[in-house]
């Protein structure tokens, strides 16, 4: 089989950065949450767009986190107490699949950098209450010295194909219904392949063969950094962790499921992998 292409096709015009970088532009991309959710502009419908730099100065400074500059323009990310007028607040997940690539990735950055500004205001050695650095992203203890940086959890995705079939599962969670690619967690001591093997076989009670690298993709719920794999059955029937999946069966390319949208990794892995079969 092909290998599938991986998802990004052009150079992500992002050059990240911790201290604002001078001059600062006049327009910026403001991505501000409340309670976890994007603002956006009013009203419904409008597009996340760059707004006048004075807007940061309606922040406060002590919430607010310098990300770089994508496409020339500054990047701010911030979280605050209230909606202010002329906003309106939405989920983080919808608000990521009406937005390009360079944009959806910058935001998943911000998501990530302030929830582990939540969750390292105190040192979780000591408990004192943590100091940012102005040199690095990082969150320090004054009195015993630990440093925490941003979490990141690497977890594996991985794609089963028998001849021209897929293997897709849906979740016992699932909020949307789709069925979508095997995927979990790497445990400590593991590699992401040993991760895959395992994944499967716990998953679904199946081996695997011929694992190929696709793709990786940065997932702001809450930290997750998804490397997407294609691999092919090597044996074992289908039985489903009962506790994980609440359904996973073989599905030709003419008779799909509901998928995830091309704003994800499975959305790019389950299509492309199509397009290589076909």
């Amino acid at each position: 089989m092909t290998q599938p292409m991986t998802m990004r096709t052009v150079p992500l015009d992002f050059a990240p950065a911790v201290q604002p970088l001078q001059p600062a532009t006049a327009h910026i991309w403001c991505y501000a949450f409340v309670d976890g959710r994007l603002l956006l502009p009013q009203p419904e419908g409008s597009a996340f767009a760059p707004q006048d730099g004075a807007l940061l100065e309606t922040w406060p400074a002590s919430s607010r986190h310098y990300l770089g500059r994508l496409d020339g323009l500054d990047c701010w990310a911030a979280r605050i107490d209230a909606v202010p007028e002329g906003w309106r607040s939405v989920p983080l997940r919808a608000a990521m699949m009406a937005m390009s690539e360079p944009l959806l990735l910058v935001a998943s950055r911000a998501a990530q950098v302030l929830e582990w500004e939540r969750t390292h205001r105190y040192c979780g050695v000591c408990g004192t209450p943590t100091e940012g650095q102005a040199s690095e992203r990082a969150r320090r203890c004054p009195a015993c010295g630990h440093t925490a940086y941003p979490r990141l959890s690497p977890a594996m995705m991985c794609l089963v194909t028998r001849g021209r079939e897929l293997l897709l599962a849906r979740a016992v969670n699932s909020v949307t219904g789709f069925y979508s690619a095997l995927a979990g967690f790497v445990e400590a001591g593991e590699s992401l392949e040993d991760c895959v093997h395992r994944e499967v076989a716990e998953e679904v009670g199946l081996q695997v063969k011929n694992l190929r690298y696709f793709g990786s993709q940065s997932w702001p719920f809450p930290h997750s950094l998804m490397v997407a794999y294609t691999a092919e059955w090597a044996g074992g029937d289908i039985v489903p962790q009962a506790d994980e999946i609440a359904d996973a069966r073989w599905f030709a390319p003419d008779a799909l499921p509901p998928i995830p949208p091309r704003f994800s990794i499975a959305g790019h892995l389950i299509r492309d992998t199509l397009e290589a079969l076909r």
